[in-house]
């Protein structure tokens, strides 16, 4: 039996993520939920959920969170990890409101919370807590006890999420062509947001031209590749490249976007890219649809040999990461002195987020998350 490790004061854990239609009929209530208050056009969403439809109208990220799930229940167990795991979404079953309710009702009263977004900005961390914040509010509404809910710190450098991706990229340099293997460039794609948002984002001393958002995938992007170049042997050409955009024309957001990077990249003589998927834990949608489908077709248009590498999913060296950032959190809250685990050179994140962190754009709007497009 394995020692027993331990989780005080927290009793539970809850996996938080953005969530996505299972059917055809959920699609347009789906993004009707995303969207709600913004005034999104019609037709927005009638373009938005065509790429749903391409994938019969079933979003990957929920059975993606089934496989994380099941692998941290498996890790947590091994590993003498006495604490239950819980699954909400912000904008589809199951919601967060009633996990947490749920949650309430077994007796949970000391809630940690994973989101499925590794990096700072408001989408990916802020807006996450507004919806905690608004759950609680409704329970409170209900007569029901409140738990103290802590949500876990951004875990963009742990080992457990870099690693992975290196394999990764690793894998996809080695399944393309050999006469253009060496020559391959590495395209880090994460998700475009608003320069306005990542100017903001991380506490206010990183704000400035990127912000945290920036600087925080650069870091992980540099990691890579000197992990890579370590593997291979070969010092392969890097460049931090956006995603998903889809704000209105006139309000920039960050590039280049992928699409004009291979673009850019095939005039300029290269042979083969590697598109790297570091902003995004699972094979989502954006990553199903604007990296599979849209850059992949491009490319073939180009005729510039590429690949995509895997995202981390249910690794188990995640599984292991979200247990160490478990074992971390507690243990600071019980007063120990923990060294928490970091790779690169921007260090751990911190526990709890300062005054002027990561600020909504607008009074809280609903704008999507770090899962799902700015529709």
């Amino acid at each position: 039996m394995p020692d027993v490790l331990d989780a005080s004061p927290y009793d539970a854990l809850l996996l938080l993520s953005f969530g996505g239609p299972e059917g055809p009929d959920e699609v347009v209530p789906f993004l009707e939920n995303v969207t709600r208050g913004r005034g999104i056009p019609k037709e927005r969403l009638k373009e938005v959920g065509q790429h749903y439809f391409l994938f019969g109208g079933v979003s990957p990220i929920n059975d993606q969170n089934r496989a994380l799930l099941d692998a941290l229940r498996k890790d947590f167990a091994e590993h003498g990890l006495d604490l239950p795991v819980y699954w909400g979404n912000r904008n589809w079953a199951p919601y967060l409101t009633d996990t947490l309710r749920e949650m309430v009702r077994d007796g949970r009263r000391r809630i940690l919370v994973l989101a499925t977004s590794a990096y700072a900005s408001y989408s990916g961390c802020r807006q996450y807590r507004e919806n905690l914040a608004d759950a609680l509010a409704a329970l409170e509404a209900e007569g029901l006890e409140l738990p103290k809910i802590d949500k876990l710190r951004h875990y963009f450098n742990h080992p457990g999420f870099v690693e992975p991706m290196v394999d990764g990229v690793v894998r996809s340099l080695a399944e393309l062509p050999e006469e253009v293997r060496e020559g391959a460039h590495l395209a880090f794609c994460t998700h475009s947001i608003p320069n306005s948002a990542a100017d903001t984002s991380g506490p206010v001393e990183e704000h400035g031209d990127g912000g945290a958002y920036v600087r925080q995938h650069l870091d992980v992007a540099r990691l890579i590749a000197d992990a890579v170049r370590e593997r291979t042997g070969v010092d392969h050409p890097w460049q931090l490249v956006y995603q998903s955009r889809s704000g209105a024309p006139h309000i920039p957001w960050l590039e280049p976007d992928i699409c004009d990077h291979l673009e850019e990249r095939h005039a300029a003589g290269v042979p083969a890219v590697v598109m790297a998927p570091i902003g995004f834990v699972s094979d989502h949608m954006e990553v199903l649809y604007d990296l599979d489908t849209e850059a992949t077709a491009k490319a073939g248009e180009l005729g510039l040999p590429v690949r995509r590498s895997a995202t981390v999913g249910a690794d188990p060296r995640f599984a292991a990461a979200v247990r160490d950032l478990v074992l971390e959190r507690a243990g600071a809250e019980r007063g120990q002195e923990v060294t928490p685990c970091a790779l690169g050179t921007l260090g751990a994140s911190h526990n709890l987020c300062p005054v002027g962190c990561c600020p909504a754009r607008a009074p809280r709007p609903a704008a999507a998350g770090a899962d799902s497009p700015y529709v």
